[in-house]
């Protein structure tokens, strides 16, 4: 039992320090307003999955077999990668950064319970519907903070941004559980990460020859498609994998609404956005949020404690 907890709260920290990284994409995005969203998102998990199938390669090579017994995962996963990023940065444009993460993050833990419910049977227990509510609800006033003081957005333009967020959660939610069920099959972490980012990598790899070109316009604009690519999107997708392989999707992408948390502060601190009262209160309780599915559940259920302490989030 206390290594199970011990393997899962290694997993937590995965999620968590992948989901701090992937909250500085909306503000570096914004030190290169030049280059369009499709760029940011082709460049970004484009060149980051190349890079991960890369550090991949012989254990991929090693578990071929694995991998193609498996194919169907493979395909989910590899074709939601390539669908992810373009809409997430585009509702970020068309949404505005804030509103947009947390449409797209928001969304993501619920659209996978429910991949999980209708594609394994997996049941919801009450401590992550708990956490959820929470969180759903946070995001929910964060949004709304957001949205009021920004609202610059032509309507039919911020109506297409959400609708690619709900995209982009929705994809985001498949390659997770796609992923997750390669590792069950017992492909390994690194192969079945690599695999599905590698395919999905070169699957964007004709939207960025053809949106790209701005990257290469100044050293600045560069310099943002090298930093998106390495680190939140290689880096940042190694220890996401690393916790997938230990916690259920769902779960894991409950723990990513602090992304949106991460990328509101820093539009704060750092591209000087105003957050209203409403999006300190939401902030606050996606925090609650991550502390009720992280915290041993007999604190909130003591009579079911023993089967909920296990992985069963």
């Amino acid at each position: 039992m206390n290594q199970d907890r011990s393997q899962r709260l290694v997993g937590m920290a995965g999620v968590l320090f992948a989901a701090v990284l992937w909250g500085t994409t909306g503000t570096a995005a914004t030190f290169a307003p030049e280059v369009g969203p499709l760029a940011v998102g082709a460049v970004a998990m484009g060149m980051g999955g190349l890079l991960q199938a890369l550090i991949a390669l012989r254990s991929i090579i090693t578990e071929r077999n694995k991998i193609a017994f498996n194919k169907r995962y493979l395909v989910i996963g590899a074709i939601a990668v390539a669908i992810y990023p373009l809409a997430f940065y585009a509702s970020m444009r068309y949404a505005g950064v804030a509103v947009g993460t947390v449409i797209s993050i928001g969304s993501a833990p619920l659209l996978s319970a429910v991949i999980e419910y209708s594609m394994d049977g997996q049941k919801l227990n009450k401590k992550w519907m708990l956490g959820a509510v929470i969180g759903v609800a946070g995001m929910t006033l964060l949004s709304f903070a957001e949205g009021k003081a920004n609202q610059s957005s032509d309507g039919n333009m911020a109506t297409l941004g959400i609708a690619l967020g709900i995209i982009a959660g929705l994809t985001y939610a498949l390659y997770s559980w796609s992923a997750r069920r390669m590792m069950q099959k017992g492909v390994t972490t690194r192969s079945a990460m690599g695999a599905t980012f590698g395919v999905g990598g070169l699957l964007l790899m004709p939207v960025l020859l053809i949106t790209g070109s701005p990257l290469l316009a100044s050293w600045n604009n560069a310099s943002v498609g090298v930093y998106m690519a390495i680190v939140p999107m290689f880096i940042g997708y190694i220890c996401y994998g690393v916790g997938l392989a230990r916690i259920k999707a769902s779960t894991a992408t409950t723990i990513t609404l602090i992304e949106p948390v991460v990328a509101a502060l820093l539009a704060v601190l750092l591209v000087g956005e105003h957050l209203p009262a409403e999006g300190w209160a939401g902030i606050g309780l996606i925090i609650l949020c991550l502390a009720v599915i992280t915290i041993p559940a007999s604190t909130f259920f003591p009579r079911q404690g023993v089967i909920q302490a296990s992985d069963n989030l």
